[in-house]
């Protein structure tokens, strides 16, 4: 288990589009909110760039809305779980 009670909520605040951005530029001091930050900035640019996949969209945003919601769990409950996919691009990327 990682993180207070407030980091936690912080980091599950950062599933939530574009509220990521703030765990990121101010919360540095956080690993534990890094951490989902950079999942949710990730998330975000997929929900951004969905609608360019026309026949795709609605299906990539339903997936987009359920890692987010399997990530809200995660943070909320102090663990440290890479998304699928979303993870090793973060990874990969050294994002």
């Amino acid at each position: 288990m990682a993180g207070s009670e407030n980091d936690r909520y912080t980091a599950a605040l950062c599933y939530v589009w574009i509220v990521c951005l703030y765990g990121l530029l101010f919360r540095k001091n956080s690993s534990f909110i890094q951490f989902h930050a950079k999942q949710g900035v990730v998330l975000f640019i997929i929900e951004i760039l969905s609608p360019i996949f026309l026949f795709f969209a609605p299906l990539v945003i339903i997936l987009c809305v359920i890692l987010s919601i399997l990530g809200i769990r995660a943070a909320l409950a102090g663990k440290y779980w890479s998304l699928p996919f979303i993870g090793d691009v973060i990874k990969k990327t050294g994002i």
